[in-house]
């Protein structure tokens, strides 16, 4: 697909240089390694200018950092990615966890100036391609440490190695390594239409894309498919690929699909959208534009809004 690398999270220019994760705790020494900085999944970010903070790795911030992991090389330089989740911030600036996402701000005392640390959804779309892959990166792999901290084959606690991206379980043997879920979203349409949904929690008359996780066996085109049948009834005949999207919330790989509906009357599945509907290509415009007061569009940065606004700009394949 066309310019389908400028879809945010898809960057891939960092350098990852597994082959010289071995040498993280020397790198860790070069006078031009930099890190950037997490907080419970927020890194930290330049206010005014919504970039990724970069640090030197004897910044006081990082003093009883929790998890520090090697990101590679970026501008010829380590990049590095430092967890300090143990803070806790002043009871004013505790994070809102219950929204749909996190718009709070945290300060830290030892942080640069003009820095806070900042949920990655509420500003994905104004970080610069590096900063959103370095961000996506950190963010997925810190998440994962915390939510892998024993072996899946015996249930003794693992301990961390290859600089942050494996986990050895010491009682059997057994290494563990980052998952990534494969998700399908895909752009169903017929004819001037396009199917959207929507999910209960999600902000009142926000619509998207439908999207589902892949299951074991199974190919990305009978995963359309299949989740498009069991979500809103309607039959899909013509699957093809689109673009793909990392996506650390917490750990998915989005691959962006259209398909073409050979039936249109919706059959909802209660339990899965609240509503689902066809919706025009005209309507569309206007919901971009904000000139619609029933739809709201699919978040800034979202695959979801990259696919559309190419459906709109005719430019699929």
């Amino acid at each position: 697909m066309r310019n389908a690398e400028n879809v945010t999270f898809g960057a891939a220019t960092l350098d990852r240089a597994a082959n010289l994760r071995a040498s993280a705790p020397k790198l860790a020494k070069d006078p031009s390694a930099t890190t950037i900085v997490l907080w419970r999944g927020k890194p930290l970010v330049d206010t005014k200018t919504t970039k990724i903070t970069r640090v030197s790795l004897d910044h006081p911030i990082l003093k009883n950092a929790d998890t520090q992991i090697f990101l590679g090389i970026s501008a010829n330089a380590p990049i590095f990615a430092f967890d300090i989740s143990n803070w806790e911030p002043d009871p004013e600036q505790q994070a809102d966890e219950a929204s749909f996402f996190d718009q709070t701000l945290q300060h830290h005392p030892k942080a640069p100036k003009g820095s806070a640390f900042q949920e990655t959804r509420a500003i994905m779309s104004l970080l610069s391609r590096d900063d959103a892959e370095l961000a996506a990166a950190a963010k997925g792999v810190f998440g994962w440490h915390l939510s892998h901290p024993f072996c899946a084959k015996c249930g003794a606690a693992t301990e961390m190695a290859d600089a942050g991206w494996q986990r050895n379980c010491p009682t059997c043997g057994t290494p563990h390594f980052p998952r990534t879920d494969p998700v399908v979203i895909m752009l169903i349409t017929h004819g001037n239409k396009v199917l959207l949904g929507r999910s209960p929690a999600w902000p009142d008359k926000m619509y998207s894309l439908l999207a589902g996780f892949m299951e074991p066996g199974e190919t990305v085109e009978a995963a359309v498919r299949r989740e498009v049948f069991e979500e809103s009834g309607i039959t899909v005949g013509k699957v093809g690929y689109m673009t793909s999207q990392p996506w650390p919330f917490p750990s998915s790989l989005m691959i962006g699909c259209y398909g073409t509906a050979t039936s249109t009357a919706i059959d909802l599945d209660e339990n899965e959208l609240e509503d689902a509907l066809w919706v025009s290509k005209e309507e569309i415009i206007d919901v971009l534009c904000g000139n619609n007061d029933n739809l709201l569009p699919s978040r800034k940065g979202s695959i979801a809004q990259f696919l559309i606004e190419n459906w709109i700009k005719d430019s699929i394949a």
